[in-house]
């Protein structure tokens, strides 16, 4: 039988997380693949908005420009969760979820984690090139996450307001940053429902353990989560209602847009539902998994691209 010293020493060993240097290369790839989060780029879809409801696919230059500003903000955005993760690397070691992550586990070195941070940031720069706006909007979009990620994410409502503003940045980057003039109500309607996306999100981490949850969960009452909910869904479809009905819109698409205003009704009622179960924390995954508002995505899309009415 082992003395406790070396029976302690021998199980940290046999517990200890193996270190990246000596793993396969597809298993160290893995892991810094999920160290990016990939399934978070579906967010960055936001920077086609402009481009799916101009029409404009067709222009070669202008996809092309949407698709670098996509590709530089799917860069930019697995940056910023890269250095968030290296910040709490060690309180994220004793979160009984977050622990699992490939930085707090031990799954991927600090020095690495930094190392694909910075060649990230070098290929979003790449991919912005020369677009003078995007770049601004960029350096902006990360300056709010590291503020965020430092001490902004324990001020209540200023938290939610800057996970919104990262949608609003990318819905920015897809249109004035390629030359798309935006309409102002689907401005306003992309605001509502980025608002609507992250208080959903504090309502879904309210049904976590206590352990589990984060600290300004403790400002936030389910009643005020609630009310915050209905308020900017209620703005989210009345803004995009007017959107569909407004004349630039009756021009360009005709009455596609009034025909999809119940798709979209549903759809937003569909999540609430979904976030009341303590399923829409995470918006990249839980969009996704519902079959109803896949389907739902899937319908809009028929009767956006249908023939005109």
């Amino acid at each position: 039988m082992l003395e406790p010293d070396r029976a302690h020493v021998v199980y940290a060993c046999a517990t200890r997380p193996p270190q990246p240097s000596f793993l396969p290369p597809m298993r160290l790839l893995f892991r810094l693949v999920t160290l990016m989060r990939p399934h978070q780029w579906l967010k960055n879809a936001f920077v086609f908005a402009g481009l799916v409801f101009s029409q404009t696919w067709g222009n070669g230059p202008l996809a092309l420009a949407v698709l670098k500003a996509f590709a530089a903000f799917c860069c930019f955005s697995s940056m910023v969760y890269i250095l968030n993760d290296w910040l709490d690397r060690v309180s994220d070691g004793r979160h009984p979820v977050k622990r699992h992550r490939p930085l707090a586990s031990g799954a991927v070195l600090p020095a690495m984690a930094l190392a694909l941070a910075a060649l990230l940031l070098v290929a979003g720069l790449a991919f912005a090139a020369g677009n003078t706006t995007l770049l601004v909007l960029l350096g902006i979009y990360v300056a709010l996450n590291l503020a965020y990620s430092w001490r902004l994410k324990h001020v209540p409502v200023v938290d939610v307001s800057i996970i919104a503003s990262g949608f609003m940045l990318r819905l920015l980057a897809g249109t004035l940053a390629v030359g798309i003039p935006p309409s102002r109500w689907m401005l306003l309607a992309g605001l509502f429902v980025a608002l609507f996306l992250g208080f959903s999100k504090r309502k879904a981490e309210t049904f976590h353990d206590e352990a589990a949850k984060r600290a300004v969960l403790d400002h936030y009452p389910p009643a005020l989560l609630d009310m915050f909910m209905a308020v900017t869904m209620t703005a989210s479809l009345m803004t995009y209602g007017l959107f569909a009905t407004s004349a630039e819109a009756q021009l360009q698409h005709g009455n596609r847009l009034v025909y999809s205003v119940p798709i979209v009704v549903f759809a937003m009622l569909r999540y609430a539902y979904q976030v009341h179960r303590g399923r829409g924390e995470d918006v990249s995954r839980d969009l996704v998994r519902d079959p109803w508002i896949v389907s739902a995505l899937a319908v809009w899309l028929l009767v956006f691209l249908g023939r005109r009415f």
